[in-house]
This record gives C-alpha cells, sequence and structure tokens, in this order.
C-alpha cells in the first residue's frame, strides 16, 4: 500500500498535546506533509508544525511523538519534522472537533 498525506494525517491524530488533550492535527499545529522518495527505497517524510506558543514546554515531546507514529507507518525510513513559528498559530486554525472539545464556541 503506497504511503499518503492522509495516511501521515491518520497516524499524527494520535499524537495528543498534553496540556491541551487534543491531538496535533485538530490542533492545526500540521502546517505541511511531503512524501519524497527516500535513498534506501523507504519514503522520505517531512513535516512542517508549529506550536501553540513559542516557548511551549511540550514542543520537544510532541516533536519526539509525531516522529515516533509516522515511523510506524509501513514503508517509511526517514522522518523530519521542522518547528515554524510562522505563520504563528491562532485557534482559528482548530477544528470544529477540536473547538468542541475545548469548549470553544
Amino acid at each position: 500500500m503506497a504511503l499518503t498525506e492522509e495516511n501521515v494525517y491518520e497516524a499524527l491524530k494520535n499524537v495528543i498535546d498534553p496540556e491541551l488533550f487534543v491531538n496535533i492535527v485538530d490542533l492545526g499545529l500540521i502546517y505541511n506533509v511531503a512524501i519524497e522518495a527516500g535513498d534506501d527505497g523507504k519514503e522520505q517524510v517531512n513535516i512542517e508544525m508549529t506550536m501553540t506558543s513559542p516557548m511551549c514546554p511540550a514542543g520537544p515531546q510532541l516533536v519526539g511523538n509525531s516522529k515516533e507514529e509516522i515511523s510506524k507507518l509501513d514503508n517509511v525510513g526517514e522522518v523530519d519534522v521542522k518547528v515554524v513559528m510562522d505563520p504563528p498559530w491562532t485557534p482559528e486554525k482548530m477544528t470544529d472537533d477540536a473547538r468542541d472539545q475545548l469548549g470553544i464556541f
């Protein structure tokens, strides 16, 4: 089965922000997913993600958990997660599910 962006997003839904208890996809922290052929015949997955604030104490944990979840997918070789702060995260980036979980209307 071919690796797709949808597979990666689904895997990233297993990464839960430890402070908000909502997955990072629904929080709107994932800005970009790119899949390209790796040197070893496996796929390289490149992620651009942000944090809810520049000094987010959960940042290293979220990056590590993201790499771990993506690495579990079939045919994944290298996983690169880049944290970007531009554009800055805002609550408008959250899905309706995340807003419901957090009680934001």
